[in-house]
């Protein structure tokens, strides 16, 4: 089907058949894009016939081509074919002109540059269907303005402009305009056609040298003058302006031997400024002539010879003369004078010259420094007098010169300054020296040093030196000796062993014309391996002997303190013993309070004087308590009294023994061979307490005490009432856990001697 159709509508296409209409009534219909689909109702198929109908134009641009299905039923649905695929094809028309991708081209193209230089390539396109003769396109140039000579090309299938001539020249013309043509059909002339334009810059290369304005030029300038203008040269050049095309460089090329001159560039106004940066001296030169060159930045792109590459022109410069007072020339002069000149010596000193008249008169001088105040100035002929001794040995004097600074003035106040240089001739003045005045031999490793000796002196004045022992003591002789190794060193060696420690050695120096000085050195024989660890011992002997004041005084006031508290000690011991009040015996021992039980044994009694022991446990050792306890066969008798002082048994003795009994409160007390048998133990301990519980009994006048040890009935348990009696007398409880603990016929006991 043609595109764009004109009809009539409904326009017949087609008609579709089956074969099986010969058995069969068949009915036909479609189904599909531009059916049932979008743009439907743009086709549709007749029922009975299978007449295949279109009802409006259709642009292929839009729809190439519709994929229907056609189909072939019975009055009854049944389908005796397949369905059929329809394919409708739209036939193109050329009904789309081609259109140029810009409207307006802008390209750029070197001057002078080859022919077939490409410019650029200019693009269209076509709407219709590819590879047909709709959409083949030809390009070509319609104008170009200006019009003569015509100087481009465009290829007509790619569309690409390039260059016929060779002769672009930016200076002349910057800038073209062409009119383009693209055409389908293959540029047929009944195929569509559509026009574009194309602007074609011509870049700017360096083909045009900058020129002097002027071929010379003529200035002056004051002698002494420096980093001032003189002159400004100009220059022409055609290229663009504003580039490297353009811009100027400019040089100097002769007549600038000394650099008194310089000449840049203006980067505004591309103009030459000539300046002075050294300053010119009438006196040597009344004018001078300088040829300048000028050149661009970017290279020159034609082929030239030496002679026109460069643009040149003369500048002469005119000196104009100045009154410009002395001159200090040379600036450092120099006079030789011997160190040993008397004061009053009078020598020439600074030479000024006025280069007006080429003389020195007229010129004053005035010393502007003297370190050391050794000379004085003459002020009207520089000449100088020796004020103080010089000694070209001094500190701040440098290869024998010492350097004063002079002022040179004329009338009219002009002046310069300069350096005058005394070079001091040496003399004989000065002994060679030792520097070095403490050496150290460590005796394990070696048994000599080097000496070296040192003269301030002029080397003519110095080396070799005489080294010897300068003493009368014979023990000196004996002891050192020296052996020259060159001529401003010897050996310094020891003989006969000398034992460790410091010598003083005196050494004479005597250089080569006589002069000698004495030098005492401070040798250190030590038993080291190397010189530091001697050095390091000597200062760990220093730190142990010398004190310093806050060091003893710190002792001092430590001595002080340690009386003061020993003297408190003493008196208050001596108080002490005045107010300790002598207890009766009956009252040091009071409470009953078992020491310990290892294990439970047999109960067994024994009476004496009112007073009960129980022996308790099968086994164990006897422990001294506070007066004791006794041991049986490997019984423990658990028995003891507190608040006790200390008491030494000393009435008795057993066979070397000897028994000390420490006050404490039931616990165990360490002493020596505290272990006895128990008849032992029991003849000793049975008539002293029965006489201590016999005394309990009887107060100071013989009498009944009422408040001493009482008897009391066995009841059968304990009275839930306290004790009234002094056992229970108790100012603390510690220690008293144990008589939780106790077998129950102490139980009794217990209860009574404790507070409820």
């Amino acid at each position: 089907m043609l595109e764009n159709s004109l009809g009539p509508f409904p326009l017949f296409l087609q008609q579709i058949q089956s074969d099986t209409a010969q058995n069969y009534t068949i009915y036909y219909s479609i189904s599909g894009p531009g059916v049932d689909q979008e743009p439907r109702n743009l086709f549709y198929v007749e029922r009975d016939t299978g007449n295949l109908y279109c009802t409006g134009p259709v642009d292929r641009e839009q729809y190439e081509s519709f994929q229907l299905v056609a189909f072939a039923t019975t009055s009854d649905g049944y389908t005796p074919e397949l369905p059929l695929p329809l394919i409708i094809k739209i036939e193109d028309e050329n009904d789309n002109y081609p259109i140029f991708t810009e409207t307006t081209y802008i390209f750029t193209v070197l001057e002078n540059g080859r022919v077939g230089t490409t410019v650029g390539q200019v693009c269209a396109t076509d709407k219709d269907e590819p590879d047909t003769m709709h959409t083949r396109l030809r390009y070509s140039i319609l104008e170009q303005l200006p019009s003569r000579p015509t100087l481009f090309t465009m290829h007509p299938g790619t569309g690409v402009i390039t260059t016929t001539s060779s002769q672009l020249d930016r200076e002349v013309i910057d800038k073209y305009q062409l009119k383009v043509k693209v055409q389908d059909m293959d540029g047929q002339h009944f195929g569509l056609q559509t026009t574009a334009t194309c602007i074609i810059n011509i870049g700017d290369v360096n083909d045009n040298l900058p020129t002097f304005t002027h071929s010379s030029y003529v200035t002056s300038v004051e002698e002494n003058t420096a980093d001032v203008e003189i002159l400004r040269v100009t220059v022409e050049d055609k290229d663009l302006a504003n580039t490297a095309n353009w811009r100027a460089n400019y040089t100097i090329l002769k007549g600038n031997e000394n650099g008194n001159f310089k000449i840049v560039t203006d980067p505004k106004t591309n103009e030459g400024i000539l300046c002075i940066v050294k300053p010119l001296d009438y006196e040597e030169r009344q004018q001078m002539t300088l040829e300048i060159g000028v050149t661009n930045e970017a290279p020159y792109t034609r082929e030239a010879t030496s002679k026109s590459a460069i643009s040149t022109a003369t500048v002469t410069v005119t000196v104009k003369n100045q009154d410009e007072g002395p001159e200090c020339q040379p600036s450092a002069q120099t006079v030789r004078i011997k160190e040993s000149e008397p004061v009053g010596t009078r020598s020439n000193g600074y030479k000024a010259y006025d280069p007006e008249t080429g003389s020195n008169s007229g010129i004053r001088y005035r010393k502007l420094s003297d370190p050391k105040g050794w000379v004085t100035l003459d002020e009207d002929s520089g000449s100088i007098t020796i004020f103080r001794n010089l000694d070209r040995e001094a500190e701040s004097i440098n290869n024998g010169v010492y350097n004063i600074t002079v002022l040179a003035s004329d009338k009219d106040g002009r002046s310069c300054t300069g350096t005058l240089g005394i070079v001091m001739e040496d003399v004989n003045d000065n002994g060679p020296f030792i520097p070095k005045t403490t050496v150290t031999i460590c005796k394990p490793t070696m048994f000599s040093t080097e000496i070296v000796a040192v003269d301030p002196d002029e080397p003519i004045n110095g080396p070799p030196f005489a080294f010897s022992l300068e003493s009368s003591d014979s023990e000196v002789r004996r002891m050192w000796r020296l052996k020259k190794i060159n001529d401003t060193a010897t050996w310094l060696s020891y003989q006969n062993d000398p034992p460790f420690g410091s010598y003083v050695v005196p050494i004479r120096v005597t250089d080569r014309l006589g002069l000698s000085t004495i030098n005492s050195l401070t040798v250190r024989l030590c038993d080291c391996v190397t010189e530091a660890e001697c050095d390091i011992r000597s200062i760990e002997r220093a730190g142990e002997v010398r004190l310093g004041t806050w060091a003893i005084l710190a002792i001092l006031l430590g001595i002080a303190l340690l009386f003061c508290i020993l003297f408190t000690l003493v008196c208050a011991a001596s108080r002490a013993t005045r107010e300790v009040k002598t207890l009766p015996d009956d009252l040091a021992q009071q409470n009953l309070i078992v020491s310990n039980t290892e294990a439970p044994g047999d109960d067994k009694v024994y009476s004496t004087n009112a007073f009960t022991t129980h022996t308790v446990g099968t086994s164990g050792q006897g422990v001294c308590g506070t007066l004791g306890s006794g041991v049986r066969n490997g019984g423990q008798e658990t028995i003891e009294l507190v608040k006790g002082g200390q008491q030494t048994l000393d009435s008795w003795r057993g066979a070397g023994y000897h028994h000390t009994l420490d006050p404490c409160r039931g616990g165990h007390v360490e002493m020596d061979n505290c272990r006895y048998t128990y008849s032992e133990w029991h003849n000793f301990t049975q008539p002293r307490l029965g006489e201590k519980v016999h005394l309990c009994d009887q107060d100071d006048n013989h009498k009944h005490a009422e408040d001493y040890v009482l008897l009391y009935n066995y009841e059968g348990k304990g009275s839930v009432a306290g004790s009234v009696g002094c056992c229970s007398d108790r100012q603390e409880e510690d220690g008293l856990e144990f008589l939780d603990h106790l077998e129950p016929k102490f139980r009794t006991l217990a209860e009574a001697c404790m507070k409820r």
